[in-house]
């Protein structure tokens, strides 16, 4: 069928650079199921090469010239054929010609502006994809690779809590707070809910968070809404002057960023919505939006406190004994020497250190201790209740 010019007379393969290290991502398709793709952030190079491979030897294959393009693309459902293309990137690979033998070809597309982040919605699609082409008279050869694109964001740690008092005249008075209005995808949200005045039989209390999807504009905007996480958070009738407290974990769900008017085409926006039932099962309900973003993956270094607990072996030209027992000013200068490989600009910092690791070493000596590193105290930190 090939020497008509039908049907595929090679294969195209598309190959990153570094995909040994290059770091994935899960990322959600149309049909609900998860996969795997390559990661990259804006501004980041996309590089790698395009691999054609002749089905059989000997075969020659006539084009009429080979390219790459890099696409930023949304795509509605409901208007399939419509896509938006807001990034289209293309390099020559060859010009027109005929392959005779296996072939590779190197591409880069440096520093690339990648201001939007993937999604998979119910109504919508950004995608970020290469598509490789290999241009014929008749057919053309292609062969996409999807990648995802996150886009990372930073607020100031002392946003301003979130404070309001809602109810109904004479029946209900509800004051709610959140102790913030942004949060990072994997926070935190930490609130409190106070009843001032309570004259209705409440059955329970439960807490949401919603996800909008709004696609188009105008007459033909539609909105979709989404319950992520559900809690019950109270069972049974409040009094006068209770407080119930919130702590909802935000890391275990599929959130994304919140969008707002990307591409001048979809909205994504995320809300808490606090729901109360009486005994007739009337639901009386506030919504409060929330931003969300995503925070920078900052490899852990580990803290000044835990290098000096566990310095690492140090040659000495002075000769020691196995058999002794490491004494307090030995274990002092094995923390000093440890700490001079620390590049420390200020001398004011390096001096605070060495007093740090001082008291540190004279905490850790022990008349048992036989040579092994001690072990690091338990950090309670986390088990402490944060306060409002």
């Amino acid at each position: 069928m090939s020497f008509f010019g039908f049907g595929q007379s090679a294969e195209l393969a598309i190959v990153l650079d570094n995909e040994e290290t290059k770091r994935c991502a899960r990322i959600r398709t149309e049909d609900g199921s998860y996969e795997k793709q390559f990661l990259f952030y804006d501004g980041e190079t996309v590089s790698g090469e395009v691999g054609v491979k002749l089905k059989k030897v000997g075969q020659k294959l006539e084009h009429q010239g080979i390219r790459i393009d890099l696409i930023g693309q949304i795509e509605v459902y409901y208007d399939r054929g419509n896509q938006h293309d807001f990034i289209c990137l293309s390099k020559e690979l060859a010009k027109a010609g005929e392959l005779t033998q296996n072939t590779k070809f190197a591409f880069c597309f440096h520093n690339v502006s990648k201001p939007f982040e993937s999604y998979v919605g119910t109504n919508v699609k950004l995608r970020y994809f290469l598509r490789v082409t290999v241009l014929r008279r008749l057919t053309d050869l292609t062969k996409e690779l999807d990648l995802i694109v996150h886009t990372l964001a930073s607020y100031p740690d002392n946003d301003s809590n979130i404070k309001m008092e809602v109810g109904i005249e004479d029946c209900l008075h509800i004051e709610f707070e959140y102790n913030r209005s942004r949060y990072h995808l994997k926070d935190v949200i930490v609130g409190k809910i106070y009843f001032l005045l309570v004259r209705i039989k409440i059955k329970y209390m439960e807490i949401a968070i919603l996800k909008r999807e709004s696609v188009g504009n105008g007459p033909n905007l539609f909105h979709e809404n989404e319950t992520i996480a559900k809690y019950e958070i109270m069972d049974g009738a409040p009094v006068k002057g209770e407080s119930i407290p919130i702590r909802l974990f935000l890391a275990g769900y599929d959130l994304t960023p919140t969008m707002r008017d990307v591409g001048k085409r979809f909205s994504v926006k995320y809300f808490l919505n606090l729901v109360l039932v009486d005994e007739e099962d009337r639901r009386y309900f506030k919504q409060q939006e929330i931003t969300l973003w995503r925070k920078a993956d900052k490899p852990v270094r580990k803290p000044l406190s835990e290098q000096i607990l566990h310095p690492q072996p140090i040659t000495s030209s002075a000769p020691t004994n196995s058999n002794e027992q490491p004494t307090q000013e030995a274990t002092h200068n094995n923390v000093q020497s440890a700490s001079k490989e620390i590049n420390v600009e200020n001398s004011a910092e390096d001096d605070e250190r060495r007093s740090i690791g001082k008291n540190l070493d004279e905490g850790i000596v022990d008349d048992d201790y036989a040579g092994d590193p001690p072990k690091k105290p338990e950090d309670t930190s986390e088990q402490t209740e944060i306060q409002e």
